[in-house]
C-alpha cells in the first residue's frame, strides 16, 4: 500500500505539481527553511513575493543573523503571525553561534531551533538533503484522514498519533524532496477542504472517505467557539512636522517587537491619557471611522484618532521605545498590517 501510495502521489506530482517554486531553484537548506516558516498558516501565492524580497535582502544565514530586529520585521510586515519572524531571526543567530553558520543536518538539532517543530524539521531535511522524514502539515493531515477514514479532529493527540503513523508508513525511501512537496501539493490543490477534486486525485481508488461517501465529513471540523470582539482606539499623534509617534511593542504577545500606534480603550479620555503618559498638550483629537482587523482567535475593531500635539519636545521618551515616523520618508520598520494601512492613508492625505 505504501509503495503504491507514494508512487501514485509522485506520478501525479510530476504531471500536475508545483516544480518551479522560488525556494526550489536553488533548493538550499536556508531557502527551504525560510519558505517553510513563511508557509506556516499562509498560502503559497501570498508567500512567494515576500520570500523573493526577503531573499534579496537576506540571501544567507549570515546576513539574516547580522540584521537588526527592526529590519527583519520590516520585511515580514504583512505576513502576520510575527512570532515566526522573531523565531527565524533568533534561529539564525543560534545557527551562527552553535553550528558555524551551517544549517544543521541532524533532526534533533533542527527541531531544537526556535520556531521549528517536528513536521517543519522533517520538511526541511527531506527537501534540502533528501533525508527520509515524514511530514504532517494541515494539507497532509487532510489527505491522510480521508484516505484512511480517520475519525476526529486532527488537532486531538489521539488523531495526530494515528496520522503520524500513516505519514511514516507512506513516506518512501527515495525521491524525498519531490514526495514531500507532492503530498503538500496534493492536499492544497486537489484534496481541499471544501469541494475536493476527487476525480483528479491519484488516491481516489483506495480512499476510504470516498468509498463511504464521507469526503465532506472528514477530517472532522474543530469544535467551534464563538470569536470574541475587542475594541481599541489607536492614537495618531502628529507633531508640528506632521510626523507620527510610534511605540515599540513588548517582544511577546500580539504584534510583539513591532512598531505600533499607541492604544487606549474607547472609554478613555484622549487628552488626559496624553498628558499623563507623555506630558503632551494637545490641540485637537478627532476619531476616524472604525475598521475591523481579524486575528485567528478574535476580532479587533480599531478606531483611529488623529491627535495634534502642541509640545512633543517636552515628552519624556524612553530611548529605543518611541520614535517620530515620517510618512514621506518611511523608515524600514516592522509594522502591524492595520498600522501600516493607517500610515499609508495619512501619507496619501
Amino acid at each position: 500500500m505504501s509503495r503504491s501510495f507514494s508512487a501514485a502521489v509522485l506520478e501525479w506530482y510530476y504531471q500536475h505539481g508545483r516544480n518551479n517554486l522560488p525556494w526550489q531553484h536553488p533548493r538550499t537548506a536556508y531557502r527551504v527553511w525560510v519558505s517553510e516558516i513563511m508557509l506556516q498558516q499562509t498560502q503559497v501565492t501570498t508567500v512567494i513575493p515576500y520570500f523573493e524580497r526577503f531573499m534579496q535582502r537576506f540571501p544567507d544565514i549570515i546576513q539574516l543573523a547580522q540584521a537588526a530586529d527592526d529590519e527583519v520585521m520590516h520585511y515580514w510586515t504583512g505576513l502576520g503571525y510575527y512570532a515566526r519572524a522573531r523565531n527565524l531571526h533568533k534561529a539564525a543567530k543560534t545557527i551562527m553561534a552553535q553550528h558555524g553558520g551551517e544549517f544543521p543536518r541532524e533532526f534533533t538539532e533542527v527541531q531544537a531551533l526556535p520556531g521549528i517543530g517536528r513536521s517543519t524539521a522533517g520538511a526541511i531535511l527531506a527537501q534540502a538533503f533528501g533525508q527520509r522524514h515524514a511530514i504532517l502539515d494541515g494539507n497532509v493531515k487532510r489527505v491522510l484522514a480521508r484516505y484512511h477514514g480517520v475519525e476526529g479532529w486532527t488537532g486531538q493527540a489521539r488523531v495526530q498519533d494515528q496520522l503520524w503513523a500513516y505519514a511514516e508508513q507512506h513516506t518512501p525511501d527515495q525521491d524525498l524532496p519531490d514526495y514531500t512537496q507532492a503530498i503538500m501539493d496534493l492536499g492544497s490543490a486537489v484534496c481541499i477542504r471544501s469541494r475536493p477534486h476527487c476525480a483528479e486525485c491519484p488516491l481516489s481508488p483506495d480512499c476510504q472517505a470516498l468509498k463511504t461517501d464521507r469526503v465532506r465529513e472528514l477530517p472532522s471540523l474543530k469544535p467551534r467557539k464563538s470569536i470574541p470582539v475587542k475594541t481599541t482606539r489607536m492614537l495618531v499623534l502628529l507633531n508640528k512636522d506632521k510626523h507620527i509617534m510610534l511605540e515599540k511593542r513588548p517582544p511577546a504577545g500580539i504584534w510583539g517587537g513591532l512598531w505600533s500606534l499607541p492604544e487606549i480603550p474607547l472609554e478613555s479620555d484622549v487628552k488626559s491619557h496624553c498628558q499623563q503618559q507623555y506630558q503632551f498638550e494637545i490641540q485637537a483629537a478627532d476619531d476616524s471611522d472604525s475598521f475591523r482587523h481579524t486575528f485567528s482567535h478574535y476580532h479587533l475593531d480599531i478606531t483611529p484618532c488623529l491627535v495634534e500635539v502642541k509640545n512633543p519636545d517636552q515628552c519624556v521618551m524612553e530611548a529605543g521605545r518611541i520614535l517620530w515616523y515620517n510618512t514621506a520618508q518611511p523608515d524600514r520598520l516592522g509594522l502591524p498590517a492595520p498600522v501600516k494601512m493607517i500610515l499609508n492613508r495619512m501619507s496619501e492625505e
